[in-house]
């Protein structure tokens, strides 16, 4: 994966939330690096619906599997340092696939706000073959 085609924001289009994002609507995650190298992960929602509060949650992370670039992890709060991998990343990197060695979170994110149908049941048979329950995904609440 090319890191610096991935920067940059995406849209959440379903989920599998976390504490944090349950009820979440309008979810952006942002990727940047900072001068050091280490990436930066900015996650914007609205609780509950798109009118409702906002929230913003920053994020360190390093990429720990520095040839292939999906193997990642992420501190959400210290000292924590949770696995995040892109499983799934379309080849124009239109849609991308963020989840946990648990299966207990993913985030699907297009770079636009809305996803195609086939490639979101794509995505959804994928997780399936990987063990993700993916009757337990949200399709996360938008309105742009």
């Amino acid at each position: 994966m090319d890191l610096q085609k991935f920067l940059g924001s995406w849209y959440v289009i379903g989920v599998l939330p976390t504490l944090f994002e349950k009820g979440a609507a309008n979810g952006i995650e942002t990727y940047s690096l900072d001068e050091k190298g280490d990436l930066r992960v900015e996650c914007v929602f609205y609780e509950g619906s798109p009118a409702g509060k906002k929230t913003v949650m920053h994020q360190k992370g390093w990429v720990v599997d520095k040839e292939r670039n999906t193997e990642w992890k992420v501190r959400p709060l210290w000292p924590l340092k949770l696995p995040y991998l892109i499983i799934d990343l379309a080849e124009d990197y239109r849609y991308a696939v963020i989840g946990t060695n648990n299966y207990k979170y993913v985030w699907i994110m297009s770079r636009t706000p809305t996803i195609a149908d086939s490639d979101y049941a794509g995505i959804l048979s994928r997780l399936a073959e990987r063990g993700y329950k993916t009757a337990a995904i949200q399709r996360m609440q938008r309105v742009w």
